[in-house]
């Protein structure tokens, strides 16, 4: 039997698709409906995530004649030690895609392309012009959070393939974040709270914590990103600025690192100052003003047809 699946509510904010849907999601169904989404989406993370990673890293050590004993082959694509362990944990976090679109079809039964905007679908002139803007503003902020010093050129062992993966993968992955905490996850709790900016700053703060050990400076940078990319879906209508704006970090800051140091100490940080983290979050600032500004410039819609 075809699953039958509907449209958004008219002439609803994004974070309020599934809050507002008459079909599916009034009063306490549609709160226990959230509530279940999130708990079976952050279920989904934590299980699919890591074992796509570790199925990569065993097909890429077969692969390659299997040297060394697997269990270090797999520590050591874990810290991001050569090209295929990058690889390996971007695709992890890429499942995030297909878990989010799976659970708006399956159990809120609307149709996946409203999790990309209200217009609906994935606007993608909006998203070029904003990708362009972030490769400017983002990386101004990271030049400057580093004291405007530009370290040696110092390439890694593998650093060619490492650029590879780099422009190959990190888009899916901080596409996938985007979709999952700002599309999906933040949705699915504005059913819960029936407020659109707690699901903002909740799913900033998972988001946030999500990434492991970190002093305050550092928990703060992300938590003021994952509030900029939370804002920005509601302002704009869709998650094409955030994902922007994620595409062009992850990508700037490991492009660096294979070229300066190493992918692998990149991601052992766990701590930053106080003065790089504000200086980083300016930029976000800047860029999401920006943002905001193009999409009123362009008319982007920030509610689902009337």
């Amino acid at each position: 039997m075809a699953l039958s699946l509907h449209a958004a509510p008219p002439g609803v904010s994004y974070a309020d698709i599934f809050a507002q849907d008459k079909d599916m999601s009034t009063g306490y169904v549609g709160a226990i409906r959230g509530l279940l989404g999130a708990v079976l989406g952050i279920l989904a993370f934590v299980v699919a995530t890591p074992l796509v990673t570790y199925l990569v890293l065993i097909v890429s050590w077969t692969v390659s004649g299997s040297p060394g004993d697997f269990a270090t082959y797999e520590q050591a694509g874990q810290a991001m030690d050569f090209p295929m362990g990058m690889a390996a944990q971007n695709l992890g976090l890429a499942v995030l895609i297909p878990i989010a679109f799976a659970l708006v079809a399956g159990l809120h039964r609307l149709q996946p392309r409203w999790l990309n905007s209200v217009q609906p679908g994935f606007r993608w002139r909006y998203a070029v012009v904003c990708l362009v803007v972030a490769a400017v503003v983002l990386n101004v902020g990271q030049l400057a959070g580093q004291g405007w010093v530009i370290g040696a050129y110092r390439p890694q062992n593998g650093a060619a393939w490492f650029l590879v993966v780099i422009v190959l993968t990190s888009p899916l992955q901080a596409a996938a974040e985007e979709y999952f905490f700002r599309g999906y996850l933040m949705q699915a709790l504005t059913t819960v709270v029936r407020n659109r900016w707690v699901g903002v700053v909740v799913t900033a703060a998972v988001f946030a914590v999500f990434h492991g050990t970190q002093n305050l400076p550092l928990f703060c940078y992300r938590f003021g990103f994952g509030l900029l990319a939370g804002a920005l879906v509601i302002l704009t209508g869709g998650v094409e600025a955030g994902i922007a704006a994620h595409v062009v970090n992850n990508i700037c800051s490991f492009t660096y690192a294979a070229l300066g140091g190493s992918v692998a100490s990149t991601m052992a940080v766990t701590g930053i100052s106080w003065a790089s983290t504000g200086i980083v979050l300016a930029s976000f600032a800047v860029f999401g003003a920006l943002a905001w500004l193009t999409g009123r410039g362009m008319k982007v819609a920030v509610r689902t047809p009337a």
